[in-house]
């Protein structure tokens, strides 16, 4: 079972990750991160774009308003510099800990 602890701690992670390669919304980040965990991370957005608003006070990624014709206006928020590089020390650490609990636990890689 996911912890709540679990989830907080690997948010930020994921939403720099889903944000590496192109801009994105809200909603679409919380839809992506629930479609490519299979449903086991969900993110509300209760919780999600208050989490968005402190990374973006962080410097990590940067947010703006589009508007297109048809549909309502969204903000769309994109990685900055310093995001990319919490991103890489983010993953490095996960590495590092995957492979501590693997060794421990004695996972194996899938």
């Amino acid at each position: 079972m996911l912890t709540p602890e679990l989830k907080k701690g690997s948010a930020e992670f994921l939403i720099l990750a889903l944000l590496e390669y192109e801009p994105r919304h809200g909603y679409e980040l919380s839809k992506l991160i629930e479609s490519r965990s299979k449903g086991v991370l969900t993110f509300h957005v209760a919780s999600l774009y208050p989490l968005l608003y402190r990374m973006e006070d962080k410097g990590w990624i940067v947010g703006r308003w589009i508007e297109k014709a048809g549909e309502r206006r969204r903000r769309f928020y994109r990685i900055t510099a310093d995001g990319m590089k919490v991103l890489e020390a983010q993953r490095k650490s996960w590495k590092e800990f995957v492979g501590a609990i693997a060794s421990i636990a004695g996972a194996r890689h899938a």
